[in-house]
């Protein structure tokens, strides 16, 4: 029981993981056409920064969730295992 929870919490912890690499490999990808046909098309106005930042304010904020702090999952678990031991406890 304990491998398969600590299998689900692994698998979910990679799938953020690789969440964020497409997101983060889309923004660059994205910002890099966006500065192109900025700096082609309008070159006296400057406007790409403006999506660069905020779309770079989403991917920080994401990059915090999946690598700083744990996420719901975890914490859920980690509050389940909590609940189950003080159980088992008063159980006894």
């Amino acid at each position: 029981m304990e491998d398969n929870e600590a299998y689900k919490r692994a698998q979910d912890r990679v799938e953020a993981k690789l969440a964020f690499y497409k997101h983060l490999a889309t923004y660059v990808a994205v910002n890099i056409l966006l500065i192109i046909i900025n700096l082609l098309a309008t070159p006296e106005t400057i406007w790409f920064i403006w999506p660069l930042l905020g779309w770079g304010i989403a991917i920080v904020i994401q990059a915090i969730r999946v690598f700083v702090f744990p996420t719901e999952s975890s914490l859920k678990a980690r509050m389940i295992e909590k609940e189950i031991e003080k159980q088992s406890k008063t159980e006894e």
